[in-house]
């Protein structure tokens, strides 16, 4: 059996805290981006076993795929000896939930296969232990995420706009980027003010500590902003990525040309449409 993970951009991230067990109480609109997907495949086997097509991506306890499958067998007694292939097309420390999204999915393809007809709503508690942002996978569709991302209701949002994601070569470490929140400060010259798109109100908190580390990311956003085919542009989570929401699909080879020429020519980019 083969699934899709769908990667994800966080609209808006607000931070409301730093709660009593260490994690920090949030609000975030996440939206799925059907056409950036890993690739999951689940074959009957003598034993679990993980494999991955993509060089340095863990396949033992470390990696998200095989704490789900554990967590699935110890709160069902099923035993799930299948092989898995992982096919990585989503870029890790992106900010983009890839390997959320894959552990997710696992849970969905092994409610499946075991017929076990677990309730969405177990699946998302019992996800939420391995992951604050895996419960949002489980219902593939826009969220609203509270609490430390577990709390989750399905937004009705249309979503019409172009998305043009941008990455360098370096990713960010989440728990790092929520840890120098409190006492991070804004950068002189860059917008970290709310913006408007397509109904929805964009600003992400998390962009004060990571852009203070991370100059190019402010740069990138900034830059972005400011481009004519922009209608904003914003980190997406912790980062690395940067997205720009799009008025016209047809403006985004333009803008990723001038982007990459201007800013640096090894950028990961992709675009992603929406009926």
């Amino acid at each position: 059996m083969t699934s899709h993970p769908p990667a994800k951009i966080n609209l808006s991230l607000t931070i409301k805290g730093q709660r009593d067990d260490g994690f920090h109480e949030v609000e975030t609109v996440v939206l799925p981006l059907p056409g950036l997907t890993d690739r999951l495949t689940f074959e009957e086997d003598d034993s679990f076993s993980l494999h991955c097509t993509t060089p340095g991506v863990p396949t033992d306890g470390r990696n998200l795929v095989s704490r789900a499958v554990l967590l699935f067998e110890e709160k069902t007694g099923i035993p799930c000896p299948y092989r898995v292939t992982l096919e990585k097309k989503i870029p890790h420390g992106a900010g983009l939930g890839g390997g959320s999204a894959d552990a997710a999915h696992a849970l969905l393809i092994l409610n499946h296969l075991t017929a076990s007809k677990v309730p969405l709503e177990t699946l998302a508690a019992w996800s939420a232990t391995i992951g604050s942002d895996l419960p949002l996978f489980l219902y593939q569709a826009p969220c609203l995420c509270r609490g430390r991302g577990e709390i989750i209701e399905p937004l009705d949002l249309s979503w019409n706009r172009p998305i043009l994601l941008f990455k360098p070569s370096f990713g960010i470490p989440t728990p790092w980027a929520y840890s120098r929140w409190k006492e991070s400060q804004e950068i002189l010259g860059i917008s970290y003010t709310k913006q408007k798109s397509n109904g929805i109100t964009l600003v992400n908190d998390l962009e004060r500590p990571v852009f203070e580390k991370h100059r190019f990311l402010a740069e990138l956003k900034q830059f972005l902003v400011e481009q004519p085919e922009s209608e904003a542009a914003l980190m997406s989570g912790s980062g690395s990525t940067v997205f720009a929401v799009l008025r016209d699909a047809k403006d985004a080879e333009t803008l990723r040309t001038r982007t990459l020429a201007e800013l640096d020519p090894t950028l990961w980019t992709h675009l992603c449409r929406f009926p």
